[in-house]
């Protein structure tokens, strides 16, 4: 049974809200880069990756979240990464790809889109 990769927008407020769902590989890697850079393009600034629905990352995905945010901040904007609120330890695959890496410290990593979109609230602890 193929999984299905998704990639889907919303706005809230001043920010983009990307959702991502399924494998974010090699192969669908380049999906999301692009729709970061349109949402770039468009003028948005303030962006929200909302991976909560992301089972499994590669180092590709690892390398678009990255460029992502290389983008961003160099356009004086915002980055938020939105990981479920369990963390490394029981099972976020994203979480421990990233912490494995040791890049997850360099991300606004919050556990859900209110709170991603909301700016008095604190980010998660890396």
């Amino acid at each position: 049974m193929a999984v299905t990769f998704k990639v889907t927008g919303v706005e809230r407020g001043e920010w983009a809200v990307l959702r991502v769902s399924g494998e974010l590989d090699l192969m669908t890697s380049p999906v999301l880069r692009q729709r970061v850079h349109d949402i770039v393009a468009e003028g948005h600034h303030s962006l929200v990756v909302d991976l909560s629905d992301v089972f499994f990352c590669d180092s590709s995905g690892v390398g678009v979240l990255i460029a992502a945010r290389r983008l961003i901040r160099s356009c004086q904007g915002r980055l938020r990464l939105i990981l479920p609120d369990r963390g490394a330890d029981d099972g976020s695959h994203v979480n421990r790809v990233l912490g494995a890496l040791g890049v997850r410290r360099l991300f606004d990593v919050r556990p859900d889109v209110e709170s991603a979109t909301t700016d008095d609230a604190d980010p998660m602890s890396a």
